[in-house]
């Protein structure tokens, strides 16, 4: 008897292996994944500019990226005692607005220099509800505590959807044409916008990201929101909050993404980072004792038998 469907998955031809670099951009879902590869410690550039949930927020910085527009006091604004942008999450607020502004420029140029080497980017969207300033119409990636009637809530359309989606792809490959972009649709549930309409907001952003990749080249999806909705059918796989998904989830989706797109020569040594990563955070009964020292210079044996392979891979 058979409990559970399972989602068709096979390899893909080229995959990720200890040698590329990976840019990941969109939700709080692409957090998941992305910490699983700096776990690894594999080459990621993970959300420079913070959790981005919808596409238009992606291709606004992304714009800015390649025009290398650097962020100016226009761009900041003042709440709560504390500079924010409307580009970015709120991560970046600070009290000081040269400090802001010194950060969001720093990371500008970071992620142009990034584009230029990358090898895969990682794009994970979770929603089509825009919100909208309804001086500029321009559509906000965070709203900062701003009063809702300062904003226009509009679900984006499908062909506003996929023109914003193809820019992306086109920006990217302006860079880099061999750059693989790797769509997923994030199963995190936006049940703040209401049951209805956040299964709307799903069902337009599936619909976009596939019209994108049927005519855009290097470009793939991974079903995420598939495997979540199909083969996690079952609320003890969410965490409390009935919205995202739990540890046991993300490590099941991972391990369908490392099926799909991570090269098996790099599972060896995934499994001695793990070794290390957990020897590392091993917290010894006598750590001045003669074994514990004995096992602290064994990982670090490990950690440089690794290095002189990888020089690129660091542990903290």
């Amino acid at each position: 008897m058979q409990l559970q469907t399972h989602i068709p998955l096979k390899p893909e031809k080229k995959q990720i292996g200890y040698s590329d670099k990976l840019l990941l951009l969109g939700s709080c879902f692409v957090e998941n994944i992305g910490k699983k590869l700096d776990y690894y410690k594999f080459s990621s550039y993970l959300n420079p500019f913070g959790i981005l949930f919808h596409p238009q927020a992606v291709l606004n910085l992304l714009e800015r990226v390649e025009q290398q527009r650097e962020f100016t006091e226009e761009d900041v604004f003042f709440l709560n005692e504390r500079w924010h942008c409307y580009e970015v999450h709120s991560d970046f607020s600070n009290p000081s607005r040269e400090t802001i502004l010194a950060n969001l420029n720093k990371v500008l140029y970071a992620v142009h220099e990034s584009l230029k080497e990358v090898d895969y980017v990682v794009i994970t969207p979770g929603t089509a509800w825009a919100y909208e300033l309804r001086n500029t119409h321009r559509v906000v990636a965070n709203c900062h505590k701003v009063p809702q009637k300062e904003f226009n809530k509009v679900l984006c359309s499908v062909p506003a959807l996929q023109r914003c989606l193809r820019s992306i792809v086109d920006l990217v490959h302006r860079y880099n044409q061999k750059a693989k972009i790797i769509f997923t649709v994030s199963p995190v549930r936006h049940l703040k916008d209401g049951f209805v309409e956040n299964q709307r907001s799903k069902a337009h952003l599936l619909t976009a990201v596939h019209d994108t990749i049927r005519d855009a080249v290097n470009s793939f999806y991974f079903p995420s929101y598939e495997i979540m909705m199909d083969e996690l059918r079952d609320y003890r796989f969410y965490n409390a909050d009935m919205v995202h998904p739990n540890e046991v989830a993300i490590d099941y989706i991972w391990e369908k993404f490392k099926e799909v797109w991570i090269d098996p020569k790099a599972t060896e040594l995934m499994g001695e980072i793990d070794k290390i990563q957990k020897g590392l955070a091993h917290k010894p009964f006598n750590p001045n004792s003669e074994q514990h020292h004995a096992f602290l210079e064994k990982i670090q044996n490990k950690i440089k038998t690794i290095q002189k392979q990888y020089p690129s891979i660091k542990f903290s």
